[in-house]
């Protein structure tokens, strides 16, 4: 769970690389799933990125399942 406490410059989440709780860069990207050219626009859905900003690791996870 991301919690701010203790943390003035990011969230704080569980790394599972460091296997510990470290400052995350938090955002939201808009990704194309479609791989078809005239279907592109429809198909754009919204990403959560957390980044740890003590080794790098990176994790994303869609967040409309619909």
């Amino acid at each position: 769970m991301a919690t701010t406490d203790n943390s003035f410059d990011g969230l704080t989440e569980h790394c599972t690389d460091c296997d510990t709780d470290t400052l995350h860069q938090v955002s939201v990207q808009i990704r194309t799933e479609s791989l078809k050219e005239e279907n592109a626009e429809f198909s754009r859905e919204p990403y959560r990125v957390a980044e740890c900003q003590r080794c790098g690791s990176r994790s994303s996870q869609r967040m409309n399942n619909a």
